[in-house]
């Protein structure tokens, strides 16, 4: 038996939360052929793999590389680390459907400027990244915050009804055409003033397609319980999944609460499927937000518009510079990023530990100076929390990040090792797999990754992308509510 790959003696962790063993693996046609035994088989390409570990490829559930799959469709930052699919349009802002008046509001603009959305239909947007060929497979949810734009004037109020119906034919036709689901950032100051009956309204369109909803909660400080009573309300009022978008327990004053955070999910998991996604670090990133502006803990810029030099500064520092309180300070640099180091460590770990928490890097690709899990996210779990802290076992890991992530998203025949199953694969050293991305130089490719296959082909080896660009745009594939299952 001949097939176009051969991985020989490969110690197979399958993504479905069981031990791995030792097996050899067949891929032809972009596809899982063969797991077993194939010591009398041959391959076009053979690769031993013994000392290895052979996953899934990684699946980052929570990304904001919209545009970025079109404009640099390597995707080194993603495919360095072993991720060969990205889910995009999340926290309510989506590169479609998209029809600006003008550049492009808070938090849109993390996605690029006013040129980077050129997709009125999210059919535009499917078309660009077929045409683009990104070097990982490309799913996406639709923004919250991306309708309104297109429909309201302002955005610091709720929408009317007739911006609504027309925010609901959009979204229709997004589904139509793929998408996953909706999504909203409701803490954002372009969504805070939307009510929960705009929301209500907007979900009732996933209903008929079993669609999901993850949400940027409207507060993920003290009144973080109220907010997520709110994202379960909709699922419930719509009968569909609900995701909660990083989980965390933000700001010094509600360090310490994440048992109730993950109690109230276990609660409401008890009646209807829901789930969360975490990055694991605890510091997170996003624009400068004056809310959050505080003294408790570190603020790092990580870019400016009007002052570009302040990228990778501390907060206090420039205002310590300027002579200025820091509220000051963030107004005078505003448009602006920042690296919030607002979460406790032991949070963070209860959070990722969690049965019903999944893995996303939220990791910002346009930012000049980026938050280290746009690098290092799937390594740092593997290696550091897995095998350093001992915080769950290799196989929970690596089914944190595929397996339980296909199932939630609905991406079939991805996200485990089978027989007939898409050839997403990643290849490490279980021993020297470490995210070597830091809050100094986050720019980093991770160590102990070998080798990463998308659809079948090899693009990444020892370091280095080869140039191959396979991904694949995945349209939503059926009702998402089977792949959610009770604790």
């Amino acid at each position: 038996m001949k097939y176009d790959t051969l991985i020989r003696q490969a110690l197979i962790i399958d993504g479905s939360n069981t031990p791995g063993y030792v097996a050899d693996v067949g891929m032809r046609d972009g596809r899982i052929a063969a797991i077993g035994d194939l010591s009398a088989a041959h391959g076009e390409h053979e690769f031993d793999a013994a000392g290895r570990v052979l996953a899934p490829g990684f699946i980052d559930v929570h990304t904001h590389d919209d545009t970025v799959v079109i404009r640099h469709p390597q995707m080194l930052p993603k495919l360095s680390q072993g991720v060969t699919t990205v889910i995009v349009g999340n926290c309510g802002i989506s590169a479609s459907p998209v029809s600006l008046r003008g550049d492009p509001p808070d938090p849109m603009n993390l996605l690029g400027q006013r040129e980077a959305f050129a997709y009125p239909r999210f059919s535009d947007y499917r078309r660009a990244v077929e045409n683009a060929h990104p070097a990982v497979n490309v799913a996406a949810l639709i923004g919250h915050t991306a309708l309104r734009s297109n429909h309201m004037d302002d955005l610091h109020r709720t929408a009317t009804a007739g911006e609504i119906a027309a925010m609901r034919v959009q979204l229709k036709d997004s589904l139509d055409a793929g998408a996953l689901g909706l999504s909203t950032g409701l803490a954002y100051a372009s969504a805070f003033n939307a009510e929960t009956d705009e929301v209500l309204q907007l979900s009732e369109e996933l209903t008929a397609y079993g669609a999901v909803y993850t949400t940027h909660l409207r507060s993920e400080f003290e009144p973080v319980l109220e907010a997520m009573d709110e994202a379960f309300l909709i699922g419930r009022h719509a009968r569909i999944p609900v995701i909660i978008s990083h989980l965390k327990c933000a700001g010094a004053g509600n360090w310490g609460r994440s048992p109730q955070l993950l109690a109230a999910l276990e609660s409401a998991a008890k009646t209807h499927p829901v789930a969360c996604d975490c990055y694991p670090y605890a510091a997170s990133s996003s624009t400068l937000d004056l809310k959050q502006v505080t003294d408790a803990f570190r603020i790092t810029i990580t870019w400016s518009t009007p002052h570009p030099g302040m990228g990778g500064r501390d907060l206090q520092d420039i205002a310590g510079e300027w002579g200025v309180s820091l509220m000051d300070a963030a107004r005078r640099l505003q448009p602006a990023g920042a690296v919030y180091y607002g979460m406790d460590e032991a949070d963070v770990r209860r959070i990722l530990a969690h049965p019903l928490s999944m893995v996303g890097s939220d990791g910002l690709p346009e930012d000049p100076f980026p938050h280290p899990r746009l690098w290092g996210a799937f390594p740092r779990v593997l290696g550091h929390f897995s095998r350093d802290v001992g915080l769950f076992p290799l196989h929970t890991a690596v089914h944190k990040m595929t397996g339980l992530s296909a199932a939630r998203f609905g991406l079939s025949e991805r996200g485990e090792i089978r027989e007939g199953h898409w050839a997403d694969l990643v290849l490490f050293d279980p021993l020297r797999i470490r995210d070597v991305a830091d809050f100094k130089q986050p720019q980093r490719a991770a160590e102990g990754i070998d080798g990463v296959w998308v659809n079948g082909v090899l693009s990444y080896r020892e370091g280095q992308a080869n140039g191959q660009r396979p991904g694949r745009f995945l349209a939503r594939s059926g009702d998402l509510r089977g792949g959610f299952s009770t604790l």
